[in-house]
């Protein structure tokens, strides 16, 4: 799976990143993925407990929308 209009690879979380949900919420939707490189390899992500704790609760408040937030697991990676 490569990135395109509707799917884009982050290897951390900013704020600055709501504008791509929104962008999404206002488009045909999309997915963002945190922890993998522009290549789409798997780099992790040290905080993911927390922010699938306070992600769902930043896009409400900032967007007013909801949004899914998944947590997927690979081997080795959390």
């Amino acid at each position: 799976m490569t990135e395109n209009q509707n799917i884009e690879y982050k290897e951390s979380w900013h704020d600055e990143y709501l504008k791509w949900i929104c962008g999404y919420a206002n488009a045909q939707g999309g997915v963002l993925y945190i922890g993998l490189n522009d290549k789409g390899t798997v780099v992790g992500l040290k905080n993911s407990k927390k922010l699938l704790e306070d992600l769902p609760n930043k896009i409400r408040d900032v967007l007013g929308i909801v949004a899914d937030v998944n947590l997927h697991k690979k081997k080795g990676y959390l």
